[in-house]
């Protein structure tokens, strides 16, 4: 039987299956809330800690492949569902991190299912911290400006970026991921100041 309280996040580029999905679900019982795609996903997430994600594979800007890998290692204790009209049948298509399968188009019931036979055991893992910690990067050269330059890690998206800065170590500074728009705090240190801390 489905756990009638579980949240669940519906991540979709396609506004009428968002909606249609959502609606269903909150008449089920479940907490719905809804995602245009990755990145708005992840915001989501960092906001409310979803017990699954019921995510689309295709989709613009971050594929459902690469949001479900970079839950699957940052939220461990998310329950992980792909969906696509794209592939048939039950079984989780290669390179997609995820639990189960739904394949669009094969009915509720089908979903309903799938969410029922999920594992009822809570899975346990740190929620997200409210307050970020700063990133401690290295600097590493210059990119193709004069100016010099770090490649910086989102701590969100797990995508990198080249970022200019100026000759000044050790301030703390402070920018947005070009991908997903999250505020990161970040500080330059040399390889031997990173060595004894």
């Amino acid at each position: 039987m489905p756990n009638r309280k579980a949240k669940v996040l519906v991540v979709d580029d396609e506004p009428l299956i968002r909606t249609t999905m959502s609606l269903v679900l909150g008449e089920m019982g479940y907490h719905v809330r809804s995602a245009e795609d990755g990145f708005c996903a992840l915001r989501e997430i960092h906001q409310e800690m979803p017990d699954i994600l019921l995510s689309d594979l295709d989709m613009p800007g971050m594929s459902g492949f690469e949001l479900l890998s970079v839950v699957g290692r940052r939220f461990p204790a998310v329950h992980k569902i792909a969906m696509s009209g794209a592939y048939f049948g039950s079984e989780v298509p290669c390179g997609a991190s995820a639990d189960a399968f739904y394949q669009k188009g094969s009915g509720m019931d089908s979903l309903l299912h799938i969410l029922g036979a999920l594992p009822q055991i809570k899975r346990h893992a740190p929620q997200p911290s409210s307050s970020a910690e700063p990133v401690w990067i290295q600097r590493n050269g210059h990119g193709s400006a004069p100016e010099t330059c770090v490649t910086i890690s989102c701590p969100v998206c797990l995508r990198s970026f080249p970022q200019a800065i100026d000759d000044s170590d050790g301030l703390m500074r402070e920018t947005e991921c070009i991908h997903c728009s999250s505020p990161i705090q970040y500080e330059i240190v040399q390889p031997s100041d990173r060595m004894t801390a």
